[in-house]
């Protein structure tokens, strides 16, 4: 079962949806494979300091965060990787390292990879290591109005 808060977010917005059981899986990479998703349509979830503050940046699977370039590009002074232990407990409803880009919902600030805007669907992680969503970009841009920006570069 998806993380139940995304769940009934996306059915009260009436965004179609479906999801994707696989076997358990760890790393973007791993899971791109496993549910057979193409690495640019699988959104994975890095989360990051920006000036001290909890965010999330969104790309594809087959990219990584540039944090210099995302620093650069939103004008901040600093981002950097935020542990595990410094977001864990902000999604309490979630296995750690599996966070929707659902950033909305915890109150947080979306930044999203331009490339990623290209994909008709995204692919993401449904707060279990073992359970994906996909639904059109269009419906997640609408929903989360995340900040599009230069943020990646090739693994």
């Amino acid at each position: 079962m998806p993380v139940k808060k995304l769940k009934e977010f996306l059915d009260a917005n009436r965004v179609k949806y479906i999801t994707i059981s696989h076997s358990l899986a760890y790393t973007a990479q791993e899971i791109a494979a496993t549910a057979h998703v193409p690495g640019k349509e699988l959104a994975k979830t890095v989360m990051v300091r920006v000036d001290g503050r909890m965010a999330m940046a969104v790309l594809p699977a087959s990219l990584k965060v540039n944090f210099d370039l995302l620093a650069d590009t939103i004008g901040a002074k600093q981002v950097e990787l935020a542990s595990e232990k410094e977001f864990k407990q902000l999604f309490p409803d979630c296995e750690l390292g599996a966070m929707p880009p659902f950033g909305n919902l915890y109150g947080m600030e979306v930044f999203v990879a331009e490339s990623l805007t290209e994909d008709k669907e995204i692919v993401f992680n449904a707060g279990t290591h073992t359970e994906l969503m996909k639904l059109s970009y269009e419906d997640f841009a609408t929903l989360v109005k995340p900040r599009v920006v230069k943020l990646s570069v090739p693994v």
